[in-house]
């Protein structure tokens, strides 16, 4: 088994403690090597047992991140599409061993093995190969990312299927990184390389030696430590690298390639490039160097214990502070947390407010209040998803005056369901991959806010929701104030919601974060962050 073009494979797997970073190193590989010219394709393989990360707590997973085609995928997936201009990703270029499982034996169930028995070899291994030369079609390089730590049960399959394709392949067409973590020990104040040296052999023991080192420090690891990590791990020094902590994740691709690191990937694949161009980059890190004022947000939120809930809305507005040559200073705020009779102590400071998406009753009513104090107080507001459905109840319990306003979520006898759940969601019993995914249309309104910011009359946003503004409400919500200025094209669904008479209130239903990129900000960040930057001008 092997892909169907000569593409050749980078595997990036992670030692010692997860959350080291793999995914940004991953990203940044593709980037410097798109930047020679190359063809990537970027891939995530997650050894959990669940299908998807669809139906799991942002506190244990994270967000969710969806692609054009409607797949529930890891976090990951969005910095592979925000470090690349041209990597377009499917539900292909995600999978977990729950997937991998359930296909291996749906073909059991159809007879494909003859009557054999199966096992994780090869059956397994094939199918986890099939996934990956498929994610890979049409590419030069696929970097395909190994979700877990060395020495995980569930990783093996993976690790061994990776083994097997330098094997398949050929070692000019494989070439393994290995992110490990050197340790600052406070005490005796030195770095400890014995961690690194340690899951190094734990690779070559399943006959995988890794032709990249990249080691996490939070300080500078000196030039004799690097030797030592090299010499016991059977890596020429030159590759090596060192990834310290950095500010921002955008500086990786450049701290990276400074130290040679996209050289070494052309070396060890045998492929001859042109230098790269990095201009983009360049301007990118002289952006984040050289901001010119800075601004405030709030984000209210249900699951602000696990930052990487909002992964990509506090990286959307790190690209609108890019744009705007503005410093964006983010607080998470617990929705639980917040008193109606004490928002404005509770929110004063800030510049702007987002409410983000999210699931369930809990922490609503906070989110209400804080909803109402943008509103009345002229505070540039931004909701996304549950924050436009909540934004809605807000404005139709003290706008309109109907006091028992809700969602169908979250008070089925409500008497007024502004919010309600979508039609073809009613026959829907299986949570899983079901809501209403993926990329859809919307007809946008000229003369309006969100008109302003796209620049044009028809855009397409990526979606994750079961229920919807009932248009039962909508001549009220017109008569009160509220502009409709986002459609569905056939007028069935509200897309986006906003407030003329105020400095900057909108709400879609859409995730907008989910198409934003350093260098191509979303439009409805980049407007969102300059009006906050102007209402604090307002202030002073």
């Amino acid at each position: 088994m092997k892909p169907r073009r000569k593409t050749k494979f980078i595997f990036v797997t992670g030692g010692v403690v997860s959350s080291l970073g793999k995914g940004i190193v991953a990203a940044s590989a593709g980037a410097l090597l798109e930047s020679r010219g190359l063809k990537v394709s970027l891939t995530k393989c997650d050894p959990y047992i669940n299908v998807d990360p669809g139906t799991m707590s942002p506190f244990q997973h994270g967000e969710v991140f969806v692609t054009e085609d409607g797949a529930e995928t890891d976090l990951d997936i969005g910095h592979y599409e925000r470090f690349t201009h041209h990597a377009q990703l499917t539900r292909r270029n995600s999978f977990s061993a729950g997937q991998v499982y359930d296909a291996v034996l749906g073909k059991e169930r159809k007879g494909v093995y003859l009557g054999g028995t199966v096992q994780v070899i090869p059956h397994i291994t094939n199918q986890i190969k099939e996934n990956i030369f498929k994610a890979a079609e049409g590419s030069d390089i696929s970097i395909v990312e190994i979700g877990g730590t060395v020495g995980d049960i569930e990783s093996l399959p993976f690790l061994e299927t990776i083994r097997q394709i330098r094997y398949d392949l050929g070692p000019e067409n494989v070439c393994y990184i290995h992110l490990t973590l050197v340790p600052y020990i406070s005490a005796a104040k030195e770095l400890k390389t014995k961690p690194t040296q340690h899951s190094v052999r734990d690779l070559r023991q399943i006959g995988i030696q890794p032709d990249i080192l990249v080691c996490r420090a939070e300080r500078p690891i000196p030039e004799d430590q690097k030797l030592k990590i090299a010499q016991f791990c059977n890596i020429k020094r030159d590759r090596v690298f060192e990834a310290q902590d950095a500010d921002s994740i955008y500086r990786v691709p450049l701290v990276l390639h400074g130290q040679g690191f996209d050289q070494a990937l052309v070396e060890v694949l045998n492929i001859w490039t042109g230098e790269p161009d990095l201009a983009e980059w360049r301007a990118i890190t002289h952006a984040l160097d050289n901001p010119k004022t800075s601004v405030k947000i709030g984000v209210v939120g249900k699951y602000v214990g696990v930052v990487d809930s909002y992964k990509s809305i506090a990286e959307s507005l790190a690209h609108a502070g890019i744009a705007n040559q503005a410093q964006v200073e983010i607080s998470y705020i617990d929705s639980d947390s917040i008193r109606e009779k004490e928002v404005a102590s509770q929110l004063g400071s800030f510049d702007g407010i987002i409410i983000p998406g999210g699931f369930g009753n809990r922490g609503i009513e906070g989110k209400i209040a804080t909803i109402r104090y943008a509103r009345e107080k002229n505070t540039p507001f931004f909701g996304i998803c549950l924050g436009m459905q909540l934004a809605a109840i807000e404005f139709a319990r003290h706008k309109i005056g109907l006091a028992r306003a809700n969602s169908q979520e979250f008070d089925p006898t409500a008497p007024d369901q502004i919010i309600h759940l979508m039609e073809h969601q009613k026959t829907v019993s299986q949570k899983g991959g079901s809501m209403r995914l993926g990329s859809y249309p919307c007809r946008v309104k000229g003369r309006t806010k969100a008109q302003e910011a796209y620049g044009e009359s028809m855009i397409g946003e990526r979606h994750r929701h079961r229920y919807e503004f009932n248009n039962d409400y909508r001549q009220q919500f017109l008569e009160a104030g509220m502009t409709f200025s986002g459609v569905s094209p056939d007028d069935a669904l509200v897309e986006i919601m906003e407030l003329s008479d105020h400095a900057w209130f909108l709400g879609c239903q859409f995730h907008p974060e989910l198409k934003s990129r350093p260098f191509k900000p979303h439009p409805l960040f980049r407007e969102f962050v300059r009006a906050c930057l102007a209402a604090k001008e307002s202030r002073i």
